[in-house]
């Protein structure tokens, strides 16, 4: 007999909010609004479910910014799913959440990602399987040591409440998840990270999960705010695109959320609005020693107790 209620309603009612919070808050500073893009997966889908989709483009500050709530449902796992847990071989499914990646034009305001998100399995008569995951990170082009600490707080804060041993654990799976391993270098300066998540029971994680999306404002927008008018170089505009290339092969090679999107069959243009919209590779491409952007490589990607500095 089960004896986890989940009350689905609740949590579509909360990410639907967030994301109505943070579109709302970030089209203001820029001054232009996100457009929405509502949708319903076909009857005859492989995964069924809709969502709503947020994208604001060549906005003043975004030069595309995306937030997307989905809720979706299947009768069975995909392989990639069921090989990481195979409990889940059989049982129905559903997931929602919010996701979002920010590209400022900007080259002196970082990207940032946030997602929060649930998952649920369940069969008939058996206990269901649920988890929280989420997190936020930081991927600056020009660093700067104030941001990252502010950043970094924030996450400390919004997980402190629940067990102070939280923000390490979650900082360092946020600094080994967003690697590139072919490239052997972080994405950015990190942030929090977690997956798989449900040892407080359910309505704690839950409320630690609220607590973490309700954070990103906070540590995300002071940062916008004070680099807004920054003056910016064309060649750091191409610094930009050329670092933004590493975002890039990221999501596509190691995200677990964009390879379980892809291969379940979800809404490929929602999965892929998080890509930026200008990105430049070069081959063999390296920063003049002792510039900017040497910088940030030698002091900025490479984990560090940012808080502490």
């Amino acid at each position: 007999m089960s004896n986890t209620v989940i009350d689905t309603n609740t949590l579509r009612n909360y990410f639907l909010g967030l994301q109505d919070r943070i579109t709302d808050a970030m089209g203001e500073v820029d001054g232009k609004p996100f457009i929405t893009d509502a949708w319903t997966k076909p009857a005859d889908a492989k995964l069924k479910g809709d969502g709503r989709s947020r994208i604001l483009e060549d906005g003043n500050i975004l030069e595309r910014g995306g937030v997307g709530f989905s809720h979706v449902r299947g009768d069975a796992m995909p392989p990639s799913a069921t090989a990481h847990r195979p409990e889940l071989a059989g049982r129905a499914f559903e997931a929602m959440g919010v996701s979002l990646v920010f590209h400022p034009r900007n080259p002196h305001i970082p990207t940032v990602h946030l997602n929060v998100r649930c998952f649920i399995a369940q069969a008939e008569g058996k206990e269901p399987v649920w988890w929280f995951g989420g997190g936020m990170d930081l991927t600056p082009y020009y660093g700067d040591e104030k941001d990252c600490q502010h950043f970094h707080q924030t996450c400390k804060n919004a997980l402190d409440p629940y067990n102070p041993e939280l923000h390490p654990r979650f900082k360092k799976w946020c600094d080994e998840y967003f690697y590139l391993k072919h490239r052997d270098e972080p994405r950015g300066i990190g942030g929090i990270f977690y997956d798989d998540f449900s040892e407080l029971g359910f309505e704690k994680s839950f409320e630690m999960t609220r607590s973490v999306g309700d954070a990103f404002l906070d540590a995300y927008l002071p940062i916008v705010k004070k680099h807004q008018n920054d003056p910016y170089t064309e060649s750091q505009r191409e610094f930009q695109a050329f670092r933004r290339g590493r975002y890039v092969e990221f999501n596509l090679v190691f995200d677990r959320g964009t390879l379980f999107g892809l291969q379940s069959g979800g809404r490929t243009e929602s999965i892929l609005m998080s890509m930026p919209p200008v990105v430049r590779w070069g081959y063999d491409w390296k920063p003049t020693a002792n510039s900017p952007e040497a910088r940030l490589y030698t002091d900025f990607l490479k984990p560090k107790d940012w808080i502490n500095l």
